[in-house]
């Protein structure tokens, strides 16, 4: 809190601001402390203190009411009057600093009410009470937000509990990490005087935990001066280096990006598209990740071009142009206006080779043409990429007609999916060391997917997830009984991976003893699922999960019960040849042969109502085919002639069928059981053994009726682990 803060002209790793575009400059602290004491504060007057907080307020907000700022400086200058920072300046000046900035970013004026009080409660005399009765529920109850988060004792065994109460604080309403943020930056903007050591301590939890937080509520003005700072303190040596790479581009006396940028103008002037060309230079941090990645910066890569245009088809006509005119490096496009990303940022970004702008080689080495970034938006995508969810207003005033929200319920349309998960699993974790690991994991991951469900729902999972991130995202505990997945209607094993857009359909049992395998942590990858695994395991000491085989016994052949009991497997038994299917008397006809003898092909099994075609044998003997079958096109191939064959009136049948499932306990028995209840006579079965969870079985069986098969496939497919079951296809060589 601002407690620690110190003068920022006192000599210390105080960074400079990467240059960026702002619409004022910022202001002098000292001053602005000279004017919180000698400032008129008259009743009805707005403070000269608070001047450039309204100014920057009006910019965004023409309209707005500011007689709470002024109501709100007042107590809040009177409150900390006599109070001083460690630089020896009056405190209020870091409330001001704090509510400037959020000014600056388009905060409303509630949060800005909020922002200049949010000391008030802890450091004097003022209640909640007394807040909430001069400025209402909603700047109380921002204040008690941000009161609750400071105070913070940066040791490590504080931290997880502090962030789980900032965690809390933010999923109740955004706004309050909003503040929290811009406190953190103020103080960082003036950490020059402290311990070496503790200036590292806070740097270190800053960019592990506030900086992840600021990019995932997509307030990139925030996260990026941050980043530099902790850049400064944690780096400083490369910083330096940085900063001198910067200094000395600028003393260049050419410039290719802002040729570029007139060549940009150009083209869209001559489109008859109307935007604003600008050159964003990158910041220290960027400009550091460039130039390790590309190994040596040439002057295109000191900034990136920035296309402002007033409509998203506007976005599309910008970039049609400059992919005509110009050569584009087709692997640097992304489309983040049709796919935003999670943090709310729309953009499309693009590169284009730049014609007739070279770096300068050395002699006799060939000249290399550079290539620029280009970023195309919205003026609204553009104030939305810089301030996030602060440029949204008031997320929790909804509109007149749209009334009727249950009193005390408070509902953010803008929390994004990442913060609502947060939340669900923050209450289940074991303890906060767990909380504390899982949530530096979780922010570690800066890109989320969007995968879709069978009904239509989404899910949102980051980077890197799998079908085990899925199933606990969707069912939480209950996921202990999920089977497997299939993925774009493909059977996928729990641990693929998920890309964005892929449909996922997750297999569930249901069977209440179902258990999570222990190896299920190595591919989970979010909080909830890792959390709930190992509460589970944790609950069961001595077990491993899920065994990988059906029934827990090694797979094997099956033996048929002679009393209808479910089939069991014979562990040692060799695995026999199903013998071939014979049909009754009478049950085909062979056209040209009569008292021929016929056998039923054993590759493909067929039964009364398929369409069967006919080959004669050695022996006389005529075997009869599903006329699908491969081995028919095969003879066919090889010359054999086809014998007309008919099925007769017998409709009873032997079939050999197929099912694949995923290993679970007591899959065979309740395999068996519903084979049984369709009144199928199992002749013979073989399990073979699993592989990677999964298990196919073969059962031949005989049946009273053919016009059963449907039923008895849909039964078995029915049975929970089942995942598909169909005929048999062998393959087998020419009959």
């Amino acid at each position: 809190m601002s407690a620690e803060a110190t003068n920022p002209a006192t000599p210390g790793p105080v960074v400079p601001a990467a240059p960026r575009r702002r619409s004022r400059p910022r202001i002098d602290l000292r001053r602005l402390g000279r004017a919180a004491l000698l400032g008129p504060a008259s009743r009805g007057r707005l403070p000269d203190a608070i001047g450039h907080v309204v100014e920057a307020h009006r910019f965004h907000h023409p309209d707005a009411d500011l007689e709470p700022l002024r109501r709100a400086y007042v107590l809040a200058e009177s409150s900390h009057r006599g109070q001083m920072r460690k630089s020896g300046e009056p405190y209020i000046t870091h409330p001001l600093a704090v509510t400037l900035i959020l000014a600056e970013l388009g905060a409303e004026t509630t949060t800005l009410t909020a922002s200049l009080l949010h000391d008030t409660v802890e450091d004097t005399d003022v209640t909640l009470d007394q807040v909430g009765d001069e400025f209402g529920a909603e700047v109380r109850y921002l204040v008690d937000g941000v009161t609750k988060l400071e105070k913070v004792d940066y040791g490590a065994a504080a931290e997880p509990e502090t962030f789980r109460k900032m965690l809390v604080a933010t999923g109740n309403d955004v706004r309050v990490m909003s503040i929290k943020l811009a406190d953190r930056l103020h103080n960082m903007r003036t950490l020059g005087v402290m311990r070496p050591e503790k200036q590292e301590r806070i740097a270190k939890v800053t960019r592990d935990v506030l900086i992840p937080l600021a990019e995932r509520l997509g307030v990139q003005a925030l996260k990026t001066e941050l980043e530099d700072m902790v850049f400064a303190i944690l780096h400083p040596e490369e910083y330096e280096q940085t900063r001198r790479l910067i200094a000395d581009n600028a003393a260049r006396a050419d410039d290719p990006l802002a040729e570029f940028a007139d060549a940009t103008r150009a083209v869209l002037r001559d489109a008859d598209i109307q935007a604003e060309v600008l050159i964003r230079p990158r910041h220290f941090v960027s400009l550091h990740r460039t130039a390790r990645k590309r190994g040596r910066l040439r002057g295109s890569d000191f900034g990136r071009l920035l296309v402002l245009v007033n409509e998203d088809a506007d976005c599309y006509a910008v970039l049609g142009e400059l992919h005509t005119c110009m050569t584009p490096v087709v692997s640097e496009f992304k489309d983040f206006i049709a796919v935003p990303k999670f943090n709310l940022y729309q953009s499309l970004h693009t590169a284009v080779a730049l014609p007739g702008t070279r770096t300068d080689p050395p002699a006799g080495a060939p000249a290399d043409v550079q290539v620029a970034e280009v970023l195309i938006r919205t003026h609204q995508m553009h104030k939305v990429a810089e301030a996030g969810v602060v440029a949204l207003g008031n997320p929790y005033a909804p509109p007149a007609e749209e009334q009727g929200t249950p009193e005390g319920e408070r509902v953010d349309p803008t929390r994004p999916g990442w913060l609502s998960r947060l939340l669900d699993w923050q209450e289940a974790a074991p303890d906060p060391d767990t909380f504390w690991s899982t949530l530096r994991e979780d922010l570690a991951q800066d890109r989320e997917i969007t995968v879709f469900r069978p009904d239509g729902g989404t899910l949102g999972l980051p980077e890197g997830a799998t079908c085990v991130d899925a199933a606990y995202a969707q069912y939480g505990e209950d996921a202990h009984a999920c089977l497997g997945a299939r993925v774009n209607g493909r059977l996928a094993t729990l641990s693929t991976v998920l890309r964005d857009g892929d449909s996922v359909q997750l297999l569930m049992g249901q069977d209440p003893a179902s258990e999570p395998s222990r190896e299920w942590l190595e591919h989970a990858h979010t909080p909830a699922a890792r959390i709930a695994i190992q509460r589970w395991l944790a609950a069961h000491p001595g077990t491993d999960g899920a065994p990988a085989e059906a029934d827990g016994t090694k797979a094997g052949p099956v033996r048929p019960p002679s009393d209808g009991a479910p089939a069991r497997p014979a562990p040692d038994a060799p695995a026999p040849e199903a013998p071939a299917p014979r049909p009754g008397a009478g049950a085909i006809t062979v056209v040209d042969r009569p008292g021929a003898g016929v056998r039923l092909a054993g590759c493909c099994t067929p039964v009364p109502a398929d369409e069967v075609t006919g080959f004669a044998v050695r022996g006389g003997v005529v075997t009869v085919h599903r006329v699908e079958c491969a081995a028919v096109a095969r003879m066919a191939q090889a010359g054999r002639a086809a014998v007309d064959v008919r099925w007769g009136d017998t409709t009873e049948c032997r079939v050999t069928l197929f099912a694949e499932s995923f290993g679970r306990p007591h899959l065979l028995a309740d395999l068996t059981e519903a084979m049984a209840l369709e009144g199928a006579e199992i002749v013979s079965a073989t399990v073979e053994p699993p592989s990677r969870q999964r298990v196919r079985h073969t059962y031949t069986v005989q049946l009273p009726d053919a016009g059963r098969l449907p039923t008895l496939i849909r039964a078995m497919r029915d049975v929970p682990g089942v995942y598909d079951v169909g005929r048999a296809h062998h393959r087998t060589p020419f009959s």
